[in-house]
């Protein structure tokens, strides 16, 4: 055996004397001081490399230790384990050096690498002589840029990585922790273990490798720490020779911007694997380990998690419902997790552990940490910094951390803060950070036979299509032309006995689709008073039982059919909307006839769609969306509080959703329910002779008991509001305004006014999407738009935006300037006639071109009086339409004054005032 010693280090010697070694400038210059803080001087070169000398004359060894900037966070996708990988690989071995490990080993016998999220280092302790210091040096500077990071090292070092990574899969704590930490982090890379996914260990491309050494193993992203017994002036000089003859690279590195965002609840998991313990752990999210908070951070922890005297030990130990406790911090960088675990026999009820452990820690921020707890915490924390100065070699070790956090300076920052923080911020910091809404609760749990789903492999795309043929193409249909003249001459119109109004039509198409539209109207101002809650109960439960099918058969028999049908009611509408196909069309239709005239009202159900309601109702009153729309339609319809047109609060939406009974809702099906004044529209692929029959046997004598009256909504005189609603712990906000425009839709202006707001509000190219959207980036959803109703007398301009609440000032600026230059300045020439033609295709390609929106526009104009004729002339106004008279009818009508404006936000947190 000493003969092939002696042989491998003959080899070594050999290979070191004629091998290209980095080579010394004629001037490599000195390394320039930077500054020095308790016997540690820092240095640094032209190249970037930064230099940490630390004599310790005392000892007989000496360590190198380079610590590189970069760790597991600085992975991207596909390359997990990637920086653990290269630390490996850089043991194997340089240009110069055939094998460092053998290297080092002749010459110390204690060496490493370690990898972690925010930096790697490699270290060697030697023997305390110029040789063997100036040797490891220049060996630290060769591998930096000329490790052979092989596909031959890789293939023979990614088997040894990969065992580790199984070592590791057969420790439960390591399993739990890992599971424990992922489920903190959403985003970040902190929340991927650093060992990596074993997919990538296994796949990862050399040359993706080779790219990831190149680009982080650089001087200028890395520190040099040497510490121990040495000639200072000499080791610089060594550090010049090998270390100053390196280029500084012309690459940047990218600075890393991924943050996870402030946990808005807790989150558990549960870990089921073979095993004889059972564990529990919970994590904390915790500031950065820079960030000062963190003094109070380590006195918390040893507080919890010390033996004999942490609340945990005494708690859970003490009491034998555990058999260890314990905890650490992961401080990091950016923030990390304060992690605490507990471990129990397989037979112990682990769920009494983990509420025990959970309410120990709860009970910080009630029962505070003692004055002698955080005297005791800190006296040990202070014990550790001093015993760890007696060792250089540890210091050494240490201060890779702290380089990784920014600077190897905080260390002393740190020790510093642990000593001076007052008992109040412990305190503080307790009751904080350890919050339920703040963690994440993992239990690991043993079990002899883990009922695992393995997912199988991605299978070959390429090979299940290959000579795939397909079934029978579906019916393709007709090229229908969307012409109003082509609609109108293609569809008919009658009524039903009762008075029921009718729209078929019929086309040919693709699948032999069919889509229906249906309103059934009843009731006026009066006889639905104090009914809105009543009457969308009503339709609710109209489809959870009839007289001949349960809930469940009628879903059932709607899937047999391949069909659908949606129904909704409100006051005096009930609307409902269906797709089918031609041959299914007529037991669909006799399916709608019978839910919507014999519901059997199940009591069980009442109850369920009342809490639903309620739901829907709670989970909208936080929402800032929802807050400042009630807020605004509340203030523009100032009707009695009985009257069908009044906008109820949350509160009392919810209140009157629970005082309606099963009895509310049977009579008012009697009283409301019927077709005499409804109307139904289809169109598609169907024989409308059979349906005119079927319709007249299913509707045609089915009367409205209440008279119709149209529930005329009014322009209101009411005062202009501009209001600010707080929603806290809202990271959006949200913009309404709305102006109420004395104008209907036969007026001269209105055409005008159509494409103005169209030109204002609507689509990507309006006046509101360029200034605040794409100009600004104030919002990624703004808009507005204008309708005039027919039988309301008035129209309506609304807008909307959603953005940051910081930029709520900023959006309703803009807004307002917007608003003003299309009333002092109008639109040019060149827009509009990009709005022309924009308008246009838009009302042929989303509207006459739909088949459910033209059932739904068929049936409408019914209601109104209206035929497609109406579109056809509105095109044509629009058309012939000059730039001056929209300009005109915009100035003559739009008014910033008039425009209410409600916003609802975080504000608070922002820093703005609530008005």
């Amino acid at each position: 055996m000493k003969k092939k010693s002696h042989f491998l280090l003959l080899c070594v010697t050999l290979c070191l004397l004629l091998a290209p070694l980095p080579q010394a400038k004629a001037d490599p210059g000195d390394p320039v001081k930077v500054t020095s803080v308790e016997g540690i001087t820092e240095y640094e070169l032209d190249n970037g490399l930064r230099v940490l000398l630390f004599p310790d004359p005392s000892k007989q060894t000496v360590t190198v230790n380079v610590t590189y900037l970069v760790g597991s966070k600085h992975e991207n996708y596909g390359e997990t384990g990637m920086a653990h990988l290269l630390e490996h690989m850089v043991f194997k071995g340089t240009t110069n050096i055939p094998d460092v490990k053998e290297g080092i080993t002749q010459r110390g016998n204690r060496w490493n690498g370690t990898t972690w999220y925010d930096r790697t280092n490699y270290f060697e302790t030697l023997p305390a002589t110029d040789e063997n210091l100036e040797w490891a040096i220049m060996m630290e500077a060769d591998r930096m840029v000329n490790s052979r990071v092989s596909r031959e090292d890789l293939d023979s070092e990614m088997t040894v990585v990969r065992n580790e990574f199984e070592m590791g899969e057969n420790s439960p704590f390591r399993m739990l922790m890992q599971g424990i930490v992922s489920s903190s982090y959403m985003w970040h890379n902190y929340g991927k273990s650093t060992i990596g996914a074993r997919s990538d260990i296994e796949n990862v491309p050399i040359d993706r490798l080779q790219a990831f050494y190149r680009k982080h193993y650089q001087p200028d992203n890395a520190v040099l720490t040497i510490a121990g017994k040495f000639e200072e002036e000499k080791t610089l000089e060594y550090i010049g020779k090998y270390f100053g003859v390196l280029p500084k690279p012309d690459r940047t590195l990218r600075t890393l911007y991924t943050q996870d965002p402030t946990q808005d609840g807790e989150r558990s998991l549960t870990i089921r694997r073979v095993g004889d313990i059972k564990m529990a752990g919970v994590s904390y999210r915790v500031p950065a380990g820079t960030h000062e908070d963190y003094a109070g951070i380590d006195i918390i922890s040893h507080i919890l998690s010390s033996e004999p005297s942490g609340r945990l030990y005494k708690n859970l130990v003490d009491t034998k419902l555990a058999t260890s406790v314990f905890g650490f911090n992961f401080q990091l960088e950016e923030p990390g997790v304060a992690l605490f675990f507990t471990q129990t026999l397989k037979e112990a009820d682990i769920y009494s552990v983990k509420n025990s452990m959970l309410a120990t820690i709860d009970s910080l921020s009630i029962n505070l940490p003692t004055d002698e707890e955080i005297e005791r915490a800190r006296a040990s924390y202070v014990k550790q910094f001093e015993q760890s100065f007696n060792s250089s070699e540890r210091i050494c070790m240490q201060l890779s951390e702290w380089i990784g956090m920014g600077d190897w300076r905080m260390f002393f920052v740190h020790r510093d803060r642990v000593e001076n923080i007052s008992p109040d911020e412990v305190r503080r910091v307790a009751q904080y950070y350890f919050k339920p809404d703040n963690r994440t609760v993992g239990l690991f749990l043993p079990t002899e036979a883990p009922d695992r789903v393995e997912i199988p492999e991605t299978p070959d795309v390429e090979a299940i299509v290959r000579n795939y043929k397909g079934r029978e193409a579906i019916a393709t249909g007709e090229a229908f032309d969307p012409s109003v003249e082509n609609i109108e001459s293609r569809t008919t119109r009658f009524q039903l006995p009762n008075g029921m109004q009718v729209a078929f039509l019929p086309k040919k198409t693709r699948g032999e689709s069919v889509r229906m539209s249906m309103t059934l109207l009843s009731g006026d101002v009066n006889s639905l008073k104090g009914k809105t809650a009543t009457s969308r109960l009503t339709s609710s439960m109209l489809n959870k039982g009839t007289t001949n099918m349960t809930q469940q058969e009628i879903k059932d028999k709607l899937d047999s059919l391949k069909s659908t049908l949606y129904l909704s009611g409100n006051n005096g509408y009930v609307m409902g909307t269906g797709e089918t196909t031609r041959p299914n069309l007529v037991e669909t239709v006799r399916m709608m006839a019978e839910i919507l005239k014999e519901p059997t009202f199940p009591a069980e159900e009442f109850e369920k769609v009342k809490l639903e309601a309620i739901s829907g109702i709670e989970s909208q009153r936080s929402e800032p969306s929802a807050k400042a729309s009630n807020a605004l339609q509340r203030h523009a319809n100032p009707y009695p509080v009985d009257d069908p047109r009044y906008v109820p609060t949350f509160d009392e939406q919810t209140e009157r959703i629970q005082a309606t009974t099963l009895e509310d809702v049977k009579a008012f099906h009697k009283d409301f329910y019927g077709a005499s004044r409804g109307r139904i529209c289809l169109v598609g692929d169907f024989d409308t002779d059979e349906m005119k029959v079927l319709l007249t046997e299913l509707f045609g004598d089915w009367d409205s008991a209440t008279p119709y009256k149209p529930i005329m909504n009014e322009m209101q005189d009411v005062p202009i509001l501009n209001d600010n609603i707080e929603a806290p712990d809202k990271a959006n906000a949200f913009f309404f305004a709305l102006q109420e425009i004395p104008i209907e839709p036969e007026d001269e202006a209105y055409p005008a006014l159509e494409l103005g707001f169209y030109m204002l509000g609507s689509g990507f190219q309006s006046r509101l999407v360029k200034r605040i959207r794409e100009k600004e980036g104030l919002s990624y959803g703004v808009g507005g738009n204008f309708s005039s109703h027919p039988i309301y007398k008035f129209g309506t301009f609304n807008a909307y935006a959603i953005y940051a609440p910081e930029n709520r000032d900023k959006l309703e600026s803009a807004f307002k300037e917007e608003l003003t230059k299309v009333i002092t300045e109008g639109f040019s020439e060149e827009e509009v006639t990009a709005a022309k033609d924009s308008w246009l295709k838009q009302r042929l390609v989303n509207q006459r071109a739909q088949d459910n929106f033209l059932a739904r526009r068929l049936s409408l104009y019914m209601e109104w009086g209206r035929t497609m004729e109406w579109d056809a002339l509105l095109e044509e106004k629009v058309s012939a339409l000059s730039t001056e008279e929209i300009n005109a009818a915009m100035k003559q009508y739009l008014d910033i004054e008039k425009v209410h404006m409600v916003k609802s936000g975080d504000f608070v947190k922002a820093g703005l005032a609530e008005n």
